[in-house]
């Protein structure tokens, strides 16, 4: 059962259920939604946005790590991605995050290369 506010955010895109889930990642702990740089919409997925709009998308800068940019569809929080890189789970609702999301960020992140 999700808590969903009644002013979550609007996620675009082929979503398949109230926690973010999609049609290309629908798993137990795929329930984030991401803030796309390029039009400040929330989708859950690089894919979905690329199959919806007609646009590029844009990663967010490396020094905008400050901006809430990560929903979690289990209860409508609103990450920053600083905090979301930080987490394995909402720090609201200890609802867990997909740990392999990690392997998909330069989709959607200008990312460090130490």
């Amino acid at each position: 059962m999700s808590i969903v506010p009644d002013d979550r955010p609007r996620v675009l895109g082929p979503v398949v259920d109230d926690m973010t889930r999609c049609v290309h990642y629908r798993g137990p702990t795929d329930i984030i939604a991401i803030r796309f740089a390029c039009c400040g919409e929330y989708y859950p997925c690089h894919r979905c946005h690329e199959e919806t709009v007609k646009h590029a998308a844009q990663q967010w800068a490396a020094h905008e790590r400050d901006r809430r940019a990560i929903l979690c569809g289990a209860c409508g929080h609103e990450l920053t991605i600083a905090e979301y890189f930080a987490a394995t789970a909402c720090p609201r609702c200890s609802a867990l995050f997909n740990e392999r999301c990690a392997l998909h960020r330069e989709h959607y992140f200008q990312l460090d290369r130490s």
